[in-house]
């Protein structure tokens, strides 16, 4: 057989076997009616995006955690948790209200943020070859900014292409899982092409997969636009200051949530540097060499966030608070027990557990804001959740951090954590318990006393 030939049967072999993938994942990011209403198409975006911002990250990765000493790695990841809150600094103020206010044409906003990242992903691929960090500092800012409000968009809209018979839990499960599915696979591949090649070239793939994401956006389907309302331009401040009373209190059940999920966060952020310091001392004892013993928390942590995920996806519970708050005690479970066995399996299996908590625990807060919020603060309101809990993780990380240098001890780190989330479950529980014995009390009240317009009636 020729090369000619050999090269169109491996050519006709790949084509069939990208098809079969392709009728594979349709199936699934369709299933359950979530092709008919639109989700299916929203899960596919969300992919996308998450494919690409596995290729940014993968063409600015450093290696330098591994090549500094543990000393100048602390300071290095310092500095990189107080970047991170950079974007959310205009996340809250500005992000959130503009989507509020865009809410009517949403698949063009969805669209601009993919197409406007890849345009600054070609701007990076040419500043990473040349070393210009004028120019790559702010156009990475940006693009992180960017995939912020595409999670903000994308979690404002999934009520709007929700199934019949599917709930919102299992609807944000499914769209997280697809990205987490794309990013596993892309980041490999995208770390081997940068190693064959350069940092240039993923970035530049990374401009074809958002320009196709802006493609996608556009054909999601049209009632995931809101009808816009026109309302007298006299009532337009006073629109705006109810919407911002509405937005500053945003009800029980959602700060309660919310005040669980930023427990979780704040113990995910604590757990990875805690540990990833300390495995990497000569304080730590363990079989394995401190890099395989980093491999191994980073699987466990990422093996944790794919099953809270999966989880996510299979549960048929309708009551999300119940989510969140079984995840915070069993992570609180979780830690107590591991304080007292303390060692490297002890280490891997909270990392598992924070991961996975972190997961279900944001799944079912989105659920909740998604039924509680109406559409329009539903973007602001995720933009102050997810500032709100970027915060509370990097301030876990910063604590994590400073304890890994003041109490290199893992059994008493871990009962610390335990104790503090012991004390925020006991709090949120009895909180709990109080309000609804409250509203017992009025309807035992009103039964007993109606009112005098009741009686005339």
């Amino acid at each position: 057989m020729t090369l000619r030939a050999r090269t169109g049967s491996a050519g006709r072999k790949i084509h069939a076997v990208a098809q079969s993938v392709g009728r594979t994942t349709r199936r699934a990011t369709h299933a359950g009616g979530a092709g008919r209403s639109g989700l299916g198409n929203l899960i596919e975006l969300g992919a996308v995006n998450s494919a690409g911002d596995a290729l940014i990250a993968v063409a600015l990765a450093g290696t330098m955690f591994f090549n500094l000493d543990v000393k100048q790695a602390q300071g290095q990841v310092a500095l990189y948790l107080l970047v991170t809150m950079a974007p959310f600094a205009l996340v809250a103020p500005l992000i959130g209200p503009a989507l509020d206010h865009m809410r009517h044409v949403r698949r063009i906003a969805i669209a601009g943020t993919m197409l406007a990242r890849g345009l600054l992903c070609w701007g990076m691929a040419g500043a990473v070859l040349h070393k210009d960090p004028v120019t790559l500092m702010p156009a990475a800012f940006g693009a992180l900014v960017l995939s912020k409000a595409f999670g903000v968009s994308r979690s404002a809209v999934t009520p709007r292409v929700l199934p019949e018979g599917l709930n919102l839990v299992t609807a944000n499960a499914r769209a997280s899982f697809g990205g987490l599915v794309a990013a596993s696979i892309v980041a490999p591949l995208g770390a081997g092409l940068v190693a064959v090649t350069n940092a240039g070239w993923a970035m530049r793939i990374a401009t074809v997969v958002f320009i196709a994401g802006a493609f996608l956006g556009l054909r999601l389907p049209a009632h995931v636009d809101t009808p816009e309302e026109t309302a007298p331009e006299a009532a337009a401040p006073a629109a705006e200051k109810a919407r911002w009373r509405t937005l500053l209190r945003v009800g029980p059940v959602v700060g309660e949530a919310m005040r669980a999920n930023a427990a979780l966060r704040a113990l995910s952020g604590f757990l990875i540097l805690y540990l990833a310091f300390l495995l990497r001392t000569e304080g730590f004892v363990h079989p394995v060499s401190p890099n395989i013993a980093l491999g191994l928390l980073a699987a466990s942590a990422g093996l944790g966030g794919l099953v809270g995920t999966a989880l996510g996806a299979l549960l048929k519970a309708r009551a999300p608070l119940g989510i969140v708050f079984g995840t915070l005690a069993v992570a609180t479970v979780t830690a107590a027990v591991c304080a007292l066995f303390f060692g490297l399996i002890a280490a891997l299996a909270v990392a598992f557990v924070g991961a996975l908590g972190q997961s279900l625990g944001k799944l079912g807060l989105d659920a909740i804001v998604q039924r509680e919020i109406g559409e329009e603060v539903r973007s602001s309101t995720f933009a102050v959740s997810e500032t709100i809990h970027q915060l509370v993780w990097v301030i876990g990380g910063l604590a994590g951090l400073g304890m890994s240098i003041i109490a290199p001890n893992g059994h008493i780190a871990l009962a610390i954590i335990a104790a503090a989330l012991a004390v925020t479950l006991t709090g949120l529980v009895f909180r709990r318990a109080a309000r609804r014995a409250s509203r017992r009390r009025e309807r035992r009240r009103d039964r007993e006393h109606p009112s005098v317009a009741d009686t005339a009636a």
